[in-house]
């Protein structure tokens, strides 16, 4: 057994997750300044996760998150149960009228196309989601009586404000108590440490919670900027990591971090924003677990890729516990999700079977 989960039979959940979902406006081919329309829908960093988990591989999940309780706040939850993600642990708050104390996430999203990157503006201050403290939720409810197979967070949720990182730390303390994996992403935002304390702080908040974390998926920005790992021979212009210095800095991180059962990472070459060399890896005592590779990989919504790797990764953990089933399962899954507009996923299961199995793309009659 690669790691020691909990049985299905004994959980409610196979996966909750905590973070903040927005609501996602896509000007579509066009772009955020110059558009007359959008589509709308949500998305959030660890929602993401649940969701794909849900959606694609048909495991009953949740979201702990926070909305406030209007029209938009009510249009999300519109979308995450659309995706079949258990709404029982949302918590509403009640709206002012004019967002002045309380409002909901908004995420402006450009593809890119060709040598035009993706562009994010999110709008999520002052976020209901942000404004989460230690307390408001019960996890003593949700890890000790409903049960939980498996707990994901990320550096995005644990970067809103000041009190979320306690809020996490709350959460993977309790998660741990009751027996329940716990899986982060560290998910580096610059914007997001920025105005809170900088990398200094970043550091501070990320390698605290890093103590509880069984399952550590970043790549090597997050490695380096919320761990403080050093990778040399990377090149910035093409975002790539040898996977020589990948295996240096995992190997780094796991002798500071013995608690780590399993780490993961994309590994993307950017060619342009619609051609993306892609692979994974992950590591598992003491060996190194290279993916099925997809070189020229083209894309048609970056956004959401690495969630959905992600969840494709718990997956091949929960359903065969094999670490080469689960980065497979991840890479082919982050893949297809990116061949997709929006955050979220609209690959079936039987979709990343066949490609993990080595089929084309011929049409399916």
């Amino acid at each position: 057994m690669a790691i020691d989960i909990k049985s299905s039979e004994s959980c409610e959940y196979a996966c909750i997750s905590l973070g903040e979902v927005m609501l996602r406006l896509d000007p579509g081919e066009g772009r955020a300044h110059t558009a007359r329309q959008f589509t709308a829908w949500e998305g959030g960093g660890e929602y993401n996760v649940a969701r794909g988990l849900r959606r694609c591989f048909g495991l009953k999940t949740g979201v702990v998150t926070a909305l406030a309780d209007n029209p938009v706040g009510r249009l999300v939850e519109d979308f995450i149960m659309q995706g079949g993600v258990d709404t029982d642990l949302i918590e509403w708050v009640d709206y002012d009228g004019i967002g002045r104390t309380v409002r909901n996430g908004l995420n402006f999203t450009e593809r890119g196309f060709g040598i035009r990157g993706a562009v994010g503006c999110p709008d999520r201050g002052n976020t209901a989601a942000s404004q989460l403290k230690v307390g408001d939720i019960n996890w003593e409810e949700i890890f000790g009586k409903r049960g939980v197979q498996w707990f994901h967070t990320g550096g995005i949720y644990a970067a809103l404000s000041e009190t979320t990182p306690d809020v996490v730390l709350e959460a993977v303390k309790c998660a741990k108590k009751h027996g329940t994996i716990v899986s982060y992403d560290l998910n580096y935002r610059p914007s997001l440490w920025k105005d809170f304390g900088g990398l200094a702080k970043c550091q501070e908040v990320n390698r605290e919670i890093a103590k509880y974390v069984d399952v550590m998926i970043g790549n090597e920005e997050d490695f380096t900027a919320c761990l403080g790992f050093e990778v040399e021979g990377v090149d910035e212009n093409i975002s790539h990591i040898p996977v020589e210095a990948f295996k240096t800095m995992i190997s780094s991180a796991i002798k500071e971090f013995p608690n780590f059962k399993a780490t993961a990472t994309t590994l993307r070459a950017v060619k342009t924003a619609t051609v993306n060399d892609w692979a994974a890896m992950a590591w598992h005592d003491g060996v190194f677990y290279e993916s099925i590779k997809f070189p020229g990989l083209e894309i048609l919504d970056r956004v959401g890729g690495g969630d959905s790797f992600a969840s494709g990764l718990i997956y091949g953990f929960l359903t065969e516990n094999d670490p080469q089933e689960a980065v497979d399962y991840g890479c082919v899954h982050g893949a297809l999700a990116m061949t997709t507009p929006g955050d979220t996923t609209m690959a079936s299961l039987k979709e990343v079977q066949k490609i993990k199995a080595g089929g084309g793309a011929r049409v399916d009659r």
